[in-house]
């Protein structure tokens, strides 16, 4: 394909419209519909509203409030100390892992999702991989998937930031979403699709000052920053929405995972609106409030994608897991109108990296934290059993 045609391809198609469809609920007289930017629905997770709240709606039509557990890696099965579990007990495989340990921990546990796998390796550096189709296959059951458009996340400080209106950047999108989409597409268990990992749009952190952030937020206090700002961040997520349309005509769009506790400017915000179905958040301040405030703020639904009530001060290596946050949290984000789930920011299996985790090195549990934050999942399952 010749450089103008290519350029013609990748602004063609969707690039004219942002491809809304109208969704229904589920049948019966409380249904209602939606926009979302999925083009086809029928057989994958949508959104819809019931009883005055945003939810998922699964493939099969029913109301569904996504708890998750993110970080699921087996690099931590693989210490000198431990490596002899993963050699013996899973016989170095992966998919033994996934389908023998991961998938009915989390059922046991009352996760019904996987939120994201990929996990912190050293700090301040990249993290893991993601899974591969055929390991999502054999956890066989919902998850989220992080396309990695754009690497400004606030806990890296390697990536310099991408030129949106460059042709590098759609032809990298088109990349991405060619490998990861095309392969996912037709997957009914993927909820959706995440970006980057706390975007630095106006903010920076001292282990990246070094780039800046991607807009200089002093251009901020002039309106032709702000309408600079907003350009660019339409262009941004116009490029991401439509490079995942031409390859997955299906799934949510679920965005920027923001840091709720960082300056997010509504010209951010407001330029990504028609191109990702909700607005998913990191937060480990205050989820409930900020989340009550941005669903408020911008009628949209928010998922508190990335959160956990850990005591990082404490004098202990390993940090302790709050089950009586995490209870308090849950049942508080379950009655926010706008909130269609929380995902714990785990890991399933503590590394040295992380330093926390729901299993340690030995596989061993942290039963009392544990059995309580089951004992709440469990608790939203049966309301929603018995409401819907």
């Amino acid at each position: 394909m010749n450089t103008l045609n290519r350029r013609q391809f990748l602004k063609g198609g969707l690039a004219a419209g942002t491809g809304l469809l109208a969704t229904p609920l589920f049948a019966g007289p409380a249904a209602k519909t939606v926009k979302t930017t999925q083009i086809d629905t029928t057989g994958f997770f949508t959104l819809g509203k019931a009883k005055g709240h945003w939810w998922l709606i699964t493939p099969e039509g029913k109301p569904f409030f996504t708890i998750g557990l993110n970080h699921i890696d087996p690099a931590s099965l693989r210490y000198p100390e431990n490596i002899e579990i993963w050699q013996e007990k899973y016989g170095g495989s992966t998919l033994r892992w996934i389908k023998e340990s991961v998938a009915p921990n989390l059922q046991k546990w009352g996760f019904n999702t996987v939120g994201w796998v990929q996990e912190v390796t050293v700090m301040q550096w990249q993290h893991s991989r993601a899974f591969t189709v055929d390991e999502y296959r054999a956890l066989d059951m919902p998850y989220c998937h992080l396309l990695p458009f754009m690497e400004s996340h606030q806990w890296e400080k390697h990536t310099v930031h991408y030129d949106f209106n460059s042709n590098d950047w759609e032809e990298w999108c088109d990349y991405v979403a060619r490998s990861h989409c095309a392969a996912l597409s037709q997957d009914p268990n993927l909820i959706g699709y995440f970006y980057s990992d706390c975007p630095c749009w106006v903010h920076e952190r001292p282990q990246n000052e070094w780039r800046g952030p991607i807009f200089d937020p002093d251009r901020l206090e002039s309106d032709a920053g702000r309408k600079e700002l907003r350009e660019l961040a339409h262009q941004y997520y116009k490029t991401t929405h439509d490079a995942i349309r031409r390859y997955d005509k299906h799934h949510l769009i679920l965005g920027d995972r923001y840091e709720a506790n960082a300056p997010v400017p509504m010209e951010v915000v407001e330029a990504a609106m028609p191109y990702v179905d909700v607005l998913s958040f990191q937060d480990f301040n205050d989820p409930v409030k900020h989340m009550d405030e941005w669903h408020k703020k911008t009628g949209k639904p928010v998922l508190l994608a990335d959160a956990a009530g850990v005591r990082f001060h404490s004098d202990e290596f390993y940090k302790p897991n709050n089950s009586a946050w995490y209870v308090e949290t849950l049942e508080a984000l379950h009655k926010n109108p706008g909130c269609i789930g929380f995902h714990l920011c785990g890991a399933y299996q503590r590394n040295k990296a992380r330093r926390r985790g729901l299993l340690d090195e030995m596989e061993n549990p942290d039963d009392v934290h544990v059995s309580v934050m089951a004992q709440a999942n469990k608790k939203i399952a049966q309301w929603m059993s018995e409401q819907f």
